[in-house]
């Protein structure tokens, strides 16, 4: 049995994190789906960048659509944005469908695609409610998460969106006060469906970033700790991820007929070019659980991976461990509050280099 086959069997969904339209035309996505146990797919800005900088796959659609966006049709802020969002769509249409089967036999746990709302979006609740809305709308699956940065803005977007029942992916987590805010939110929004005679059983994942953490400090700290804060925080998170599914509060929520909301590990694929390729994935080996993996890190680990202990739900030896950093100076609550501005910060780049790369694409075409 291949170890992705094993992490699946103890409870472990496995996404891959990334999206090309070869990928999906080519059979490739189907083959991960069919020997690789991958269950899930999530996107981003970058990854939409590199895929429709890298060739022709989708310059037909680009021109196409390109004409009824300068006319203000679709979804965005201008017609670049117009253009992405037909591709990134059209794309996901075709993921999505690929899951359905999964999605279909666990219920709705499983077999879910992601797509994210404009970076630019991420301190305006109220826009990031309306244009969530008019994405799923437009892409029309039911298995489609829309992605929402997990910000002081983002958490009454996370709250409004649910309570309008459109599945939420939160990203942009990187510790359990974070993970704590976006579950908040979450549960308000289904608390308010239930006051209001609606069906409580709204899906929604909460991503945690862990590598993030590694590369922030690896310069500032002793060799032997580095690559093991992020694991640490993620212990931490898990711990209080089970306190709150074993709280009075979601307790009563699951008796109303809510659905979990589940902790994803997100940045999973190593940074550091010395340490292990499948280093976050076997630490984060955990039941009830997502891992979003970048394609090298999935294929790396259906190769050589190992599923050994799981990760405790008391978090295993996560506080002794962060209290060395602690006592190597990481002051790990605002670092948090760093990578959360960094990642943010990050996000606008990465949207604004797609938004340059359709435009050039626009403007070769038109030639």
């Amino acid at each position: 049995m291949k170890p992705t086959a094993r992490l699946h069997e103890v409870g472990q969904s496995l996404w891959l994190d990334n999206i090309t339209r070869p990928m999906l035309a080519e059979g490739v996505l189907k083959g991960y789906i069919d020997e690789l146990s991958v269950t899930g797919l999530t996107s981003n800005p970058t990854i939409f960048d590199k895929a429709i900088g890298a060739g022709d796959a989708y310059d037909e659609q680009i021109a196409e659509v390109s004409a009824n966006a300068e006319a203000g049709e679709g979804v965005g802020a201008n017609s670049d944005e117009k253009v992405f969002f037909e591709l990134g769509v059209a794309d996901l249409q075709d993921a999505t469908t690929l899951f359905a089967d999964v999605h279909e036999r666990t219920d709705g746990v499983d077999g879910w695609c992601s797509l994210e709302v404009s970076p630019l979006l991420a301190d305006d609740a109220e826009a990031t409610i309306e244009q969530a809305a008019a994405l799923h709308a437009k892409a029309g699956r039911k298995n489609l998460f829309i992605k929402i940065p997990g910000t002081e803005a983002g958490q009454k977007a996370i709250e409004e969106t649910i309570f309008a029942g459109v599945p939420v992916n939160v990203t942009l987590l990187f510790d359990d006060k974070h993970y704590l805010g976006a579950a908040d939110a979450y549960m308000k929004g289904i608390e308010r469906r239930i006051e209001a005679g609606l069906d409580p059983n709204v899906a929604s994942v909460a991503s945690l970033f862990i590598s993030r953490w590694d590369v922030a400090i690896a310069e500032t700290v002793p060799a032997e700790l580095k690559n093991r804060l992020g694991i640490a925080v993620g212990g931490r998170c898990f711990r209080a991820y089970h306190e709150l599914l074993e709280s009075d509060r979601w307790q009563r929520l699951l008796n109303e007929g809510a659905r979990a909301q589940r902790l994803l590990w997100a940045s999973t694929g190593t940074k550091d070019p010395d340490a292990s390729d499948t280093l976050y994935i076997e630490a984060l080996a955990s039941p009830f659980t997502v891992n979003t993996m970048p394609e090298p890190t999935l294929v790396a680990f259906s190769q050589h991976g190992e599923v050994g202990d799981l990760l405790p739900k008391d978090g295993g030896n996560a506080e002794a461990v962060l209290e060395e950093f602690a006592a190597a100076g990481i002051d790990v609550d605002a670092l948090a509050k760093r990578l959360q501005e960094e990642g943010k910060e990050s996000f606008v780049k990465s949207w604004e280099e797609l938004l340059a790369s359709i435009q050039s694409k626009r403007g070769a075409l038109a030639a």
